[in-house]
């Protein structure tokens, strides 16, 4: 087991070195009133064999997806990954380089990351991709981030309640000492209605953010409200399901100008929440304002095709107030798995995977709002997604659903408050079955007709 061990002589000689006398002398320039005060609660010392087992019993209360029929969705969904992801990306050259420093010596990595941009222009309809950023929230805010040092000037961003709470989390801390004013605009119908957007707008808004399918499953109107940003010089932020791009129209189609979203979809596991892909892609006018790595391809003096860091400037390490963001690595092995899976399903492959998810939901939709009490939260079309209202408490369903074997959803009110305590989120991929979904419908009739006062 791996360890690293300072023993008293090694600290003493260490604090000598730095003309101190003990550890809380060290600590000294740290106020009292923000410091730990009190003693942490750490068990004793365990041999390598009892901290071994003990790690493994922890372990083992987690469940996984092979433990339960997975509807989970929000950002992290069960699909099916080829086999060739893993057979691929498991190799060594590819699961040992991570990051490309030195192109001269990374062309595999590079050749690897342009074939990602390529396919994940061609996947949005964008003109530029990078080589990836670290997940979808932070894509969100890099996009704002993006989107300011396009628009210098402008102070205010509008972002629809309908996109990912958690998204909207992480813009809040990237924006919350650079002096932007986030504005949320309401979506009591499910979805941003552009006519809230038109109200909202102004010559101050950097961009508008919407998400496509939202969080809650439902389609939003990208299109309209792409134009109405873009009428008050704006700029369009799109998030992204990937899946989607298999059946809905692309981003570029409708002439979006960022377009973003978390690519744990593309042959990545849920790995109990990470880590995962972020994806951007953008109109080739903002190429040097596009954040992270971006991969390009060239002759070297032999004339041979090879790959470099194109716009790659310095100011990324070493003078990071000039940069224009603060990406300096990517998450390579992931979009390596995503360039993987999306060249084994092809667009065919991508196709048939998206139809399968739309009529696999559809089809569940309608058994579960077929039992007494339960319906649509809201009435607008879906693809894979889809948010029910139910006569029951969620929570306490969640917990006896899942003790049947069924992961059956997120509880909206979680992030929503009491407005929406009784809204339940399921996701339904290519990977669930006719039975599994008779199955989940049969679990929720039976707790139903429990009409338990707990769960009331």
């Amino acid at each position: 087991m791996a360890y690293l061990l300072n023993t008293a002589d090694d600290q003493r000689e260490m604090l000598a070195r730095i003309g101190v006398q003990s550890i809380e002398e060290l600590f000294a320039p740290i106020p009292a009133s923000i410091r730990l005060n009190r003693l942490l609660d750490i068990p004793p010392a365990l041999t390598e064999i009892e901290l071994s087992a003990r790690i493994q019993e922890l372990a083992g209360r987690n469940q996984s997806t092979s433990e339960a029929v997975c509807f989970l969705g929000g950002g992290a969904y069960d699909h099916f990954i080829p086999a060739v992801v893993d057979a691929i990306v498991s190799r060594s050259e590819y699961y040992t380089a991570y990051t490309p420093y030195q192109a001269e010596a990374s062309q595999g990595s590079l050749q690897a990351f342009y074939e990602y941009q390529t396919l994940i222009c061609q996947l949005t309809d964008m003109e530029v991709s990078n080589a990836s950023l670290y997940e979808g929230g932070s894509a969100v805010a890099e996009a704002a981030l993006m989107a300011l040092n396009i628009r210098e000037g402008r102070r205010e961003i509008l972002v629809a309640e309908s996109v990912h709470p958690e998204y909207r989390q992480v813009l809040a801390t990237y924006m919350a000492n650079l002096g932007v004013t986030i504005v949320t605009l309401p979506t009591p119908d499910g979805f941003l209605d552009p006519d809230t957007v038109t109200k909202a707008i102004s010559d101050r808004t950097v961009g508008v953010i919407v998400q496509h399918p939202n969080f809650f499953g439902f389609l939003e109107e990208p299109e309209a409200v792409t134009q109405i940003a873009q009428k008050h010089g704006a700029l369009s932020i799109i998030s992204f399901d990937p899946i989607s791009m298999g059946l809905l129209k692309r981003p570029g189609q409708y002439g979006a100008d960022i377009a973003v979203a978390e690519g744990q979809c593309l042959g990545t596991p849920l790995g109990y929440g990470g880590p995962y892909l972020g994806i951007m892609a953008c109109r080739e006018e903002y190429v040097r304002k596009i954040p992270g790595r971006l991969v390009g391809e060239t002759t070297d003096r032999n004339g041979k095709r090879c790959w470099v860091l194109t716009l790659q400037t310095r100011e990324q390490h070493i003078r990071r107030e000039k940069a224009t963001s603060n990406i300096c690595t990517n998450q390579g092995l992931f979009a390596l798995r995503a360039a993987v899976y999306l060249t084994a399903l092809g667009p065919q492959g991508l196709r048939e995977t998206a139809e399968l998810c739309l009529r696999k939901a559809h089809y569940a939709a309608d058994q579960l709002t077929q039992l007494p009490g339960v319906r649509l939260q809201y009435q607008r079309p879906f693809f894979k997604e889809f948010t029910l209202s139910l006569p029951v408490n969620v929570e306490v369903l969640l917990v006896r659903l899942r003790e049947q074997g069924y992961f059956a959803g997120l509880p909206v009110g979680r992030w929503y408050g009491p407005q929406l305590s009784q809204a339940l989120t399921l996701a339904v991929t290519e990977k669930r079955t006719k039975a599994e979904i008779d199955g989940l419908a049969k679990a929720v009739e039976h707790q139903l007709a429990q009409a338990m006062p707990v769960m009331r």
